[in-house]
């Protein structure tokens, strides 16, 4: 269990720091931080989260789904795409 969510954790700090901070691995903030407050992603980044999260996961993300405690952070992510595959 704990592979796959270091799996699932390491595939969305590389799609955040390959499509938002350009391969700046030193600018992802801690799992915990906020990807909103710290700048990393706006309403528009949330967006292609979310698709790389449905395409790459193999799931559905609900339009009720899209708050900050599923998708503010990459522990968020983690755990709320574990979740889901569940």
């Amino acid at each position: 269990m704990e592979a796959a969510k270091n799996a699932v954790r390491d595939q969305v700090a590389e799609f955040i720091v390959t499509n938002f901070l350009f391969g700046d691995e030193g600018s992802l903030p801690t799992d915990e931080e906020s990807l909103i407050e710290q700048g990393v992603v706006d309403s528009t980044g949330i967006l292609e989260l979310i698709e790389f999260i449905e395409k790459q996961f193999g799931i559905s993300i609900k339009d009720t789904e899209t708050v900050p405690e599923n998708l503010g952070s990459v522990a968020n992510i983690t755990k709320f795409v574990q979740s889901k595959k569940a």
